[in-house]
């Protein structure tokens, strides 16, 4: 029987039926051998209000939930059919609240107090699509923000709740999916980023006024205050295509790998800085700083072998020998570093040294070179997809290094994102600026998606919600071009050399993003525009000639008053 999927889309409107409990158990039911569901009700005033942001101001928790017992393994728990058809290409938010029993059995087998919990889609086809997870712990609430999309239209699908270990109750409060409407997105986001990113200003020509009121003005701007990057590699670099797309569209840089320790001392005392030299020669040719990634990698499969041999005095050592050998050589050349990468995901070196090797990696980097700005750097905080990797874990993280001395001074949200939901990257962005008042960089930006269409709807969602956000001050691409990238299906320029839908999505965001004004000097002797933060040019046509001047834009709530002494 074919499905009948025809229907017009309806955004923002619960596809879960009785979601809020009103019907009891009503259309839902057990997954595995969980043996009993049901229905209980808490004060409203102990579930968490702060939403993610685009509900609607007077939504509050219902306070009734769902309580999955009897649990006998990770796989069991409850579920509820989608009603209506979901469609292909159409990008779905999941939400709702989710917690764990608070009995003896969940604190015993919850390591660190809590569990994940995941929401998966099951289709018709026994297919499950990921839907979102959580960490979720006893006795609190946690709301689970996650997303998915479709290859095909189903015929049937379900929503499940499963995870925590056996013998963990699982309850479940107001459960959501829904297809989020992009376009409306983009016109608040629009709206954000002029207050954000613009500013009113004003050139005064003063004492000119008289002799040139009416002049023709143009006004160009010649860069922006929030730069864009892409990593690069020895490689790269030799390609016309790839170096000529780089040079007009980025502004910075970050190596691939050629500043890893694994790169630059594969075996112990034969140190190779040769190809992180020869890129710097590339980038000052080009007037690009550069990113300093990374100084160390906590993932332990990230950690080279003669590392891992080492007894704990001899890598105390190494770990000093590394510090003094890369800072010294390159002090003052790497505006950021990442010190440590991905400690939400590996803990090598913790393990090895102690809970204090961290904050130490930082505390010695700022000491050889106190000049960098440096970043904690982890993947998957802006997803809701990895409850490992929560911007509350994230900023745990932080005041615990902060507390041991650590010079923290900047967030890198890696980006590898796919389906990206709009509102899901900002809530992340809204609790990490909140919470650590750190400026936020996107560090390695690659969208996934293999219909280049979609891929470019995609690229806009996440560069638009950085864009816009205050905490936000730059974003660096993990490559652009085809068969030079660590993801596939996430290029911007295809191996010919040809920019694809998305490269040009990028390229229309940044012509978007940059401001010219053209006009005449009023009577007063100014000429007013609103402008994107940077630095510009104007140019005043006169009796005599054409007069240019440089000024820049800076961030600001008034306007900026400029006296042009031409």
């Amino acid at each position: 029987m074919a499905c009948c999927c025809a229907q017009e889309v309806v955004f923002d409107v619960n596809l879960i039926e009785n979601s809020a409990l009103e019907h009891g158990l009503a259309g839902w039911a057990p997954v595995g051998s969980c043996t009993a569901l049901s229905v209980h009700e808490e004060e409203p005033a102990k579930v968490p209000t702060e939403t993610i942001n685009d509900v609607a101001e007077d939504y509050r928790p219902s306070g009734r939930y769902i309580l999955a017992s009897g649990r006998a393994d990770e796989a069991d728990g409850l579920r509820q059919a989608i009603k209506g058809a979901l469609k292909p290409r159409l990008t779905y938010r999941v939400s709702g609240w989710i917690s764990i029993g608070a009995g003896a059995a969940a604190e015993a087998e919850c390591a660190g107090g809590g569990h994940a919990v995941h929401v998966n889609l099951r289709l018709d086809d026994e297919c499950v699509v990921k839907g979102g997870a959580v960490w979720a712990e006893p006795g609190k609430w946690t709301e689970i923000k996650g997303a998915f999309r479709l290859k095909k239209s189903p015929c049937a699908a379900e929503v499940c709740v499963q995870g925590a270990p056996a013998g963990v109750d699982v309850k479940v409060m107001d459960l959501q999916v829904f297809a989020t409407d992009r376009k409306a997105r983009f016109r608040k986001l629009r709206r954000k980023t002029d207050k954000v990113r613009k500013r009113d200003v004003v050139l005064n020509f003063g004492a000119a006024a008289s002799g040139i009121s009416g002049a023709s003005v143009r006004v160009m701007q010649m860069d922006s205050s929030f730069p864009f990057g892409a990593c690069i590699n020895p490689g790269v670099i030799q390609n016309p295509s790839f170096v000529d797309f780089f040079t007009k569209h980025f502004d910075w840089a970050v190596f691939e790998n050629e500043l890893k320790w694994y790169h630059t001392e594969a075996q112990q005392g034969q140190l190779n800085y040769a190809d992180s030299d020869a890129l710097l020669d590339f980038c000052d040719r080009y007037g690009k700083p550069v990113r300093g990634h990374c100084i160390f990698w906590a993932v332990e499969n990230t950690v080279q072998q003669w590392v891992k041999n080492l007894d704990n005095d001899q890598l105390t050592s190494a770990v000093q020998s590394r510090l003094q050998s890369l800072l010294a050589r390159y002090a003052g050349r790497f505006p950021h570093y990442d010190v440590n990468n991905e400690m939400l995901h590996g803990s090598y070196y913790r393990s090895r040294l102690g809970d204090d090797i961290d904050a130490f990696m930082f505390r010695e980097t700022a000491r050889l070179d106190p000049g960098a700005t440096l970043f904690v750097n982890d993947y998957n905080v802006e997803g809701g997809n990895d409850p490992n990797a929560t911007p509350e874990k994230y900023i745990e993280q932080i005041a615990a290094l902060q507390q041991k001395g650590a010079a923290v001074g900047g967030i890198g949200l890696q980006g590898h994102v796919t389906n990206p939901v709009g509102e899901v990257i900002c809530d992340a962005l809204d609790k990490l600026s909140a919470a650590t008042d750190l400026p936020v960089w996107l560090t390695e930006l690659d969208v996934c998606e293999s219909d280049v269409d979609l891929r470019a709807e995609d690229l806009e969602v996440v560069l638009r919600e950085a864009y816009a956000h205050p905490a936000v001050e730059g974003v660096v691409f993990w490559g652009f071009m085809q068969g030079h990238m660590w993801r596939q299906d996430a290029c911007l320029v295809n191996s010919d050399g040809t920019v694809n839908d998305a490269g040009e999505r990028f390229v229309d965001l940044r012509r978007e993003w940059t401001s010219h004004a053209r006009g005449h000097i009023d009577s007063a002797g100014h000429f007013k525009f609103r402008g994107y933060h940077g630095t510009y040019v104007v140019q005043l046509a006169t009796a005599t000639g054409k007069v240019h001047k440089t000024f820049s834009v800076e961030k600001g709530d008034t306007p900026l008053v400029l006296d042009m002494n031409l």
